[in-house]
């Protein structure tokens, strides 16, 4: 069951798979985790451009409250519930990104992980943790 001081049966590498592989793993996963860091991103894009737009809304009362109809008319004609890019709002950038891009990189990662290493999660991590941490002390411990 290896030491009970190591990482779990979750975190363990199979028996014969190799350290290139441990490291290649470990570098898909990286990249898996910046696309994940990616889409918050456009989430973030996605409600700031939400509120934004809908900041015009007071803007253009503002204006109209001042006497400037043609600025006004000039946001809500130009701006407000326009495409961020031709023919997209922001949720349909998140969802083209989503069943796009998105999806087909979490399936290749989990394919691979799946395959070479019988789906375990984050072994190079494990391993890093396993050589890093002081064995023994409080606050170091493996689980």
């Amino acid at each position: 069951m290896g030491n009970p001081d190591g990482p779990d049966a979750a975190h363990r590498r199979p028996d014969g798979l190799d350290d290139v592989t441990v490291e290649a793993l470990g570098k898909l996963s990286e990249a898996l985790e910046t696309v994940e860091r990616v889409r918050g991103h456009l989430y973030s894009m996605h409600q700031l451009t939400g509120t934004a737009d809908f900041m015009l809304d007071e803007a253009v009362s503002l204006f109209r409250k001042a006497g400037h109809q043609a600025t006004a008319d000039r946001i809500e004609r130009d701006l407000i519930g326009r495409n961020v890019i031709p023919g997209h709002w922001t949720f349909q950038i998140v969802e083209e990104y989503d069943d796009t891009y998105y999806a087909e990189f979490r399936d290749v990662e989990k394919a691979a992980r799946d395959e070479l290493a019988g789906g375990r999660r984050h072994l190079y991590e494990a391993e890093l943790k396993e050589r890093r941490r002081t064995h023994g002390r409080a606050g170091h411990e493996a689980r």
